[in-house]
């Protein structure tokens, strides 16, 4: 059975809550907001259906630990921004952009193809460095963020990525 498609309500609501997570952590919306609406329906319809919010303009393959990487906000957020002052999808765009002072072009995709993700996924970060630390270090794969205790925070202080989006890092 086929869910229903995410009321206005429900839309406007995630819109709201992005907004001003993104404010919060130094990002910002797509200021069109139709565009933006429309993205935002498309993480409901995801989250509705993998358990998940993966980004909309991606294919996902419905199982959580394939699919990290494209989570919303996605592992690609911050690079695309930085080279392209947008994001892939356009969800996030830089201050210029809101500013009106760069255009927005075409962004390449920069996930790499999945077999090139499950050699990445084998590999153990920080498994070259001795251990030497009291707790080991966690790193946010969307934001950077380090914390050094025994497991990775639930939440993401800075950008509010979930546990599972955390690898070892040192």
């Amino acid at each position: 059975m086929t869910p229903a498609p995410p009321t206005d309500e429900a839309i406007d609501a995630r819109y709201a809550q992005l907004d001003r997570e993104a404010e919060e952590g130094g990002y910002h919306l797509n200021p069109d907001r139709e565009f933006t609406r429309n993205l935002v329906r498309g993480l409901l319809v995801n989250e509705e259906r993998y358990g998940y919010p993966s980004c909309p303009c991606r294919a996902s393959l419905g199982k959580r630990e394939e699919d990290r990487d494209i989570i919303c906000p996605c592992d690609y957020r911050d690079p695309d921004l930085d080279e392209y002052d947008v994001c892939y999808c356009a969800l996030y765009v830089s201050g210029a952009v809101l500013k009106n002072e760069v255009p927005v072009g075409c962004i390449p995709e920069r996930r790499p193809p999945r077999s090139e993700r499950k050699k990445e996924a084998a590999k153990v970060p920080g498994a070259e460095v001795p251990q030497q630390l009291a707790y080991p270090v966690w790193r946010c794969r969307v934001c950077g963020y380090l914390c050094a205790r025994e497991s990775p925070p639930h939440i993401c202080p800075v950008c509010k990525a979930t546990k599972d989006r955390f690898e070892r890092f040192l």
